[in-house]
C-alpha cells in the first residue's frame, strides 16, 4: 500500500484565492492525499473575503475556499505551535498559492513571522518540495532578488503564468490547467489532456475540434 501524501497549502494576500479553491478541490478528491494543512494568511483573508464576497473570518474563508473534506485541517497562522513548525512533522510538500511578493522576501531571507513563513522555513532545511506561485507583476530586482535566493535554497518558483496553446475559451479552464501543471510538478497528476504529444494535447484537440 503507498503512502499518502502530507500537504500543505497558504493562501497569502494576492489575488487569485480562486485558483487555491481549486487546488484545494483536487487534493481533497484525491486518494493519494491523506491530509492537507490549510493556512490563510490575515492578508490572504482579506482577499479570499473580496474575491468571494464572504466575511473575512476564518470559518467563512475556510467555507469559501471549500476546504470541507475532514482530511483538510485549518491552522492558524499566528499560532507558531501548529505541526508544520517542527521538521519532525512528516509533510512531502507545501504549495503557497497565490504567494504575495512580500511574503517570497520573507522566506528568502529567513523572517518566520507567521506560521506559513516557519513552515516553509522547514520544507527548505528539510530539503522538502516548496512552491511559490508567485502573483505580482511587473518585478523589480528585489523580486528577482529574492527569486534567485529561494531558489538556490531549494524552492521552486512557479509563478502564476497561465499556457495558451491549449486554446483556453474561460477562465475557469485557465485556472484548472495552472492548478493540473502545479500537481504534476508535484508527482500527483489526475489528467493527461494538458501533456503534450509533439504535435498537441486532448485539450486542444478537444477545443479546437469544436470550432
Amino acid at each position: 500500500m503507498l503512502t499518502q501524501r502530507n500537504v500543505t497549502v497558504a493562501v497569502t494576500g494576492a489575488g487569485g484565492t480562486g485558483v487555491a479553491k481549486a487546488l484545494l478541490a483536487a487534493l481533497q478528491r484525491d486518494d493519494r492525499v491523506g491530509h492537507v494543512n490549510l493556512l490563510v494568511s490575515a492578508n490572504g483573508r482579506k482577499l479570499v473575503a473580496f474575491e468571494f464576497q464572504t466575511g473575512e473570518d476564518a470559518g467563512s474563508v475556510v467555507r469559501a475556499l471549500g476546504a470541507t473534506s475532514p482530511k483538510v485541517r485549518s491552522l492558524d497562522p499566528a499560532d507558531m505551535s501548529g505541526a508544520v513548525t517542527s521538521g519532525s512533522y512528516p509533510s512531502d510538500a507545501m504549495i503557497i498559492l497565490p504567494c504575495a511578493a512580500g511574503v517570497l522576501g520573507r522566506i528568502a531571507h529567513g523572517q518566520t513571522a507567521s506560521l506559513i513563513e516557519r513552515a516553509a522555513d522547514v520544507m527548505l532545511k528539510q530539503r522538502r518540495h516548496l512552491v511559490l506561485c508567485l502573483r505580482e507583476t511587473p518585478l523589480n530586482l528585489i523580486h528577482l532578488r529574492n527569486m534567485v535566493a529561494v531558489t538556490e535554497a531549494g524552492a521552486t518558483v512557479y509563478p502564476m503564468i497561465p499556457t495558451y496553446y491549449n486554446v483556453p475559451e474561460t477562465l475557469a479552464q485557465l485556472r484548472d490547467e495552472f492548478v493540473e501543471r502545479v500537481l504534476q510538478f508535484l508527482g500527483l497528476p489526475s489528467t493527461d489532456r494538458y501533456q503534450w504529444d509533439g504535435s498537441e494535447t486532448t485539450a486542444r484537440r478537444e477545443r479546437t475540434g469544436e470550432r
